[in-house]
């Protein structure tokens, strides 16, 4: 199989995928498990997404300048600071600290 045919294939199997999602009734989507699933399904993929663009490089854990703006970034959430706050605070933490020399 070339590498288009394998493109072409996992495109008709993710339409196949998500058209099947229309089939299910709305009665079984709006039950109390199913939702209490998704909504922690969808927390669950962000935090590993969080997770890897902070600590992967590649194949490789990396420790640098993003832990310390991602734990800036925990500690303004927590205290309920404002997206744009957050954002900032974090973006000037990794880039201060690469600046000084201190992380890669």
């Amino acid at each position: 199989m070339t590498l288009w045919a394998g493109i072409l294939v996992a495109a008709a199997l993710c339409l196949a995928l998500k058209g099947m999602g229309y089939l299910v009734p709305a009665s079984v989507l709006e039950a109390p498990r199913p939702a209490r699933i998704t909504d922690l399904l969808a927390v669950g993929l962000l935090a590993a997404l969080v997770g890897v663009q902070t600590f992967g490089d590649g194949q490789a854990i990396v420790i640098d300048a993003r832990l310390p703006a991602i734990l800036v970034a925990a500690g303004l959430l927590w205290l309920r600071q404002s997206f744009l706050v957050v954002v900032v605070a974090a973006a000037a933490t990794a880039a201060l600290l690469r600046l000084a020399g201190l992380a890669a």
